[in-house]
């Protein structure tokens, strides 16, 4: 269904969409002024209905909106759900914010029958887990206003999920604690990282460990339809004592004992921003085995606060939205629609590292994937991934 490759999709669409910009702008400049429709003087013009007056006024009813797995450090959530706060008026509950994907289906699946506040409205999972929430039941279908610069390849044709934003997975290094740098995937193996390198959730649950596992994969000998070297290659990591079994965050690379994280490049170089130079970092965007990971976004079926859940979802598919997620080094979905038309600050554009040669998997390759590594890691690796305490 989606075995087109996402990143080439989307560069094609920027050329179209540029082509077809640049052509209507030509016409538009090169038209008669004597055949455009005359000026309404501005004292006969009624006020322009706004189109979503209903569903701010519905959403508002409601009062409150529950997110689940947004750390305010993810992505730029955290101005995200600010913005929406003071844009709407209404409060946001923040459920678990360092939840994985799996944890967010599960939040919807144990709260089924309950309206209270542990019910999530919306969830924010990996691009594998859309298709399975929608077979399950778990979500309702809902298109944004701005459906269609969204790619097809990236979204369920039926609105039940679409893709929000990608990133590449990077490492993370405390050069404070350890100054030689990894480059790549091999690296990682060198005795010199002894108990000093980490993931950021745990393989059988979380979607960006499971496609950590995947990315080192490519990096050793597999591909897009063999994730088995990338289980290969973490049992060896985890033989020579180089994996840390916790869950590494911020504040683990802080102080040195996660001294190399694996994450998104939005975390790590977010990360690497609000350290401020203290610890010392760096972030690498690894040789080989460069992944880009897709997460998309859907409303729970059974949401407490369905029209707060649809509002949040036109503020982050807005032009607002997406670039408040560029601001958290993340690449918005939309973000093709975007250059097209000129709307992103320079700046921003500036700011986001080379990831060329990112591939992005299928939907059938990520599902294929998943289920090898969330089945076969304990039996392969070894290593209970935990929380740290």
């Amino acid at each position: 269904m989606r075995s087109k490759n996402i990143a080439y999709y989307m560069l094609v669409l920027f050329v179209v969409a540029a082509t077809v910009l640049s052509a209507c702008g030509g016409a538009a400049t090169q038209a008669p002024a004597a055949t455009e429709a005359p000026a309404v003087p501005a004292a006969t013009e009624a006020p322009a209905a706004d189109p979503m007056a209903d569903l701010i006024a519905a959403a508002q009813a409601e009062g409150t909106l529950s997110t689940i797995a947004l750390p305010h450090d993810w992505c730029n959530y955290g101005e995200a759900i600010d913005t929406f706060k003071a844009k709407y008026g209404i409060e946001v509950n923040e459920l678990n914010p360092d939840a994985g994907s799996g944890d967010e289906v599960e939040a919807i699946k144990a709260n089924k029958d309950n309206t209270g506040p542990q019910a999530p409205d919306v969830i924010d999972v990996g691009f594998a887990f859309g298709s399975s929430s929608k077979e399950e039941g778990l979500i309702q279908p809902y298109k944004v206003s701005t459906w269609d610069s969204i790619p097809a390849d990236a979204k369920d044709a039926d609105g039940y999920w679409y893709g929000d934003y990608y990133g590449v997975l990077s490492f993370l290094v405390n050069t404070d604690v350890q100054p030689d740098v990894p480059q790549d995937w091999s690296d990682l193996l060198d005795p010199k990282y002894n108990g000093q390198v980490a993931m950021s959730g745990d393989p059988r649950t979380s979607n960006q460990a499971i496609q950590t596992v995947f990315a080192a994969a490519l990096a050793n000998g597999g591909s897009l339809d063999n994730a088995q070297p990338g289980l290969d290659f973490f049992a060896s990591m985890n033989t020579a004592g180089n994996l840390v079994p916790l869950i590494s965050n911020n504040g683990l690379v802080a102080t040195g004992e996660t001294a190399v994280r694996i994450t998104w490049d939005y975390n790590a170089l977010a990360a690497q921003d609000s350290f401020e130079g203290n610890p010392k970092t760096e972030v690498v965007i690894p040789e080989t085995g460069r992944f880009a990971g897709v997460y998309v976004q859907a409303i729970s079926a059974y949401a407490p606060h369905p029209n707060a859940a649809k509002l949040w979802m036109e503020f982050l598919y807005s032009d607002e939205g997406q670039t408040i997620w560029m601001k958290g080094y993340c690449h918005p979905i939309r973000e093709a629609d975007m250059r097209a038309r000129g709307v992103i600050p320079a700046d921003l554009l500036a700011k986001l590292p080379d990831v060329s040669g990112a591939v992005f998997p299928s939907l059938d390759q990520l599902n294929a994937a998943k289920a090898l590594i969330t089945a076969n890691w304990d039996s392969a690796v070894g290593a209970d991934v935990k929380a740290a305490p």
